[in-house]
């Protein structure tokens, strides 16, 4: 019995030794699922994700300037690719672990039709919008402002969000009556949970496919070969799936 016991905690030691941090940069759309998804990584692997949130840009320009990250989980395709053609990420880690969708949504439950006709109709003072220069999903709003032929239109009316998730406090806070932002960011039972949106039509802007690539400092390192692998398990598909992406 006593050597079944050091035999345990010889283990134990073993796989708390090879238990390491990760340092990770993530698309602030994946704020919500990457919570869930590194808590259970965590208790799966032994390995801890420590995480950052922001826009995909910034991250870019972070990363270039010598920022600490390990791994980037990108709100588009094109940043990790960029990454790797410069030399700052492994090349062949790269690949699609979600497809984001964009929602026209208002905290007011009455504003937003089905159609997103508002857009066209007008009646709003404030349009929130990520910034399209440094956030995939204000690149997508921007996209289908074009396409349904409003964008001079509306352009003077839009209060910009450095990332996502300030787009969308804006409209929370009412600095704007309405705003374009991740469907997960208020999908709940696979609907819009709160307020009254939009979800636009996909034909309306590029494919939202977010990439996730290991940086070169990242290299070599076992915890952000792990996080890569957790990502593809059943557990983490489901998880992503839960806050209205689409998968690969």
């Amino acid at each position: 019995m006593k050597r079944l016991s050091l035999l345990v905690l010889s283990l134990l030691a073993i796989a708390g030794a090879r238990a390491d941090e990760v340092q990770v940069a993530v698309a602030a759309n994946f704020t919500g699922p990457m919570q869930v998804i590194s808590v259970l990584f965590e208790k799966d692997t032994g390995h801890k994700a420590v995480l950052s949130y922001g826009a995909t840009g910034k991250f870019y320009a972070q990363i270039k300037n010598g920022a600490p990250f390990e791994v980037l989980l990108s709100a588009d395709d094109e940043t990790p690719a960029r990454l790797v053609k410069e030399g700052a990420a492994v090349s062949g880690s790269a690949f699609t672990y979600a497809i984001g969708k964009l929602v026209l949504w208002s905290a007011n439950p009455d504003l937003i039709d089905g159609s997103g006709a508002i857009l066209k109709k007008g009646g709003f003072r404030h349009l929130a919008i990520a910034n399209p220069k440094t956030a995939p999903y204000g690149a997508a709003a921007l996209q289908t402002l074009g396409k349904l032929g409003v964008a001079e239109t509306l352009k003077p009316l839009f209060v910009q969000g450095e990332n996502i998730s300030q787009t969308q406090q804006f409209v929370i806070t009412g600095a704007a009556e309405l705003g374009f932002v991740a469907f997960s960011q208020v999908i709940k039972n696979d609907r819009i949970g709160s307020g009254s949106g939009w979800i636009v039509p996909e034909n309306l802007y590029d494919p939202i496919r977010q990439d996730v690539v290991i940086l070169a400092k990242g290299k070599d390192k076992a915890a952000a070969t792990a996080l890569l692998s957790y990502l593809k398990t059943p557990k983490a598909a489901a998880v992503i799936k839960s806050f209205g992406y689409s998968l690969p």
